[in-house]
């Protein structure tokens, strides 16, 4: 099978098909009409190789995390990649905000979690011992960072905060398309299109990366 096949040829192939009702059962179906609808809802996406798609949502389906951006579980993202001297689109996974708490709570061990943006004046400094951010009240409505939050059932608690201009250089040094965008003026990266988002996911990857207990889907 050609490498860059598009997804409708692999869903058509009789191997694929049977590996996808092999790993899913009766949900196969189900699946697959997700996929297909995502896939038709997004241009950069139908640019991508097939193969890199069906193995983006296989990996999510893997984890049991929904491939409906509604959901906010997991995404196939579409970027640009340099391969055999010319630029492809392919597709990968991209777990969401919602995905990482719904693998925290699977472990049993998270009474609560939590990611969201922090607007000027509700952070007015950090607690010198602890290391705790100190709370003060929102003065407007200019984000200026994000936390994330969690408590585990043992009372263990801690809290992340990444300030705005972190997140940048965060998301500029991890995100070649992000990169791109900023040089060219597009949108091409979520990034772009749905930062907060992206912002709350990455610091509380980095809560629960540091401080968190981590199942081998997590990690």
């Amino acid at each position: 099978m050609a490498e860059q096949q598009g997804l409708q040829a692999w869903l058509q192939n009789d191997v694929v098909k049977g590996k996808i009702v092999e790993a899913l059962g009766k949900n196969a179906t189900t699946f697959t009409s997700a996929l297909l609808q995502i896939y038709t809802n997004n241009r950069q996406l139908q640019e991508c190789d097939g193969r890199s798609i069906l193995g983006a949502a296989m990996l999510a389906a893997s984890m049991n995390l929904s491939i409906t951006p509604s959901l906010g579980q997991a995404y196939i993202v579409p970027y640009k990649a340099y391969e055999r001297g010319q630029n492809i689109w392919k597709a990968q996974f991209q777990i969401g905000t919602k995905g990482l708490i719904q693998l925290a709570h699977r472990t049993g061990k998270y009474v609560a979690l939590h990611a969201g943006k922090i607007f000027e004046g509700q952070i007015t400094g950090f607690n010198p011992i602890t290391g705790e951010p100190i709370v003060g009240e929102k003065i407007s409505d200019g984000v200026v960072g994000y936390v994330a939050y969690m408590r585990l059932n043992n009372g263990f608690e801690k809290t992340e905060y990444m300030p705005l201009p972190e997140v940048e250089k965060h998301a500029e040094k991890y995100s070649q398309s992000y990169s791109y965008d900023k040089k060219s003026g597009k949108q091409t990266s979520p990034w772009s299109t749905k930062f907060d988002a992206m912002a709350c996911k990455t610091v509380l990857k980095h809560l629960l990366k540091n401080w968190g207990i981590l199942t081998t889907d997590m990690a």
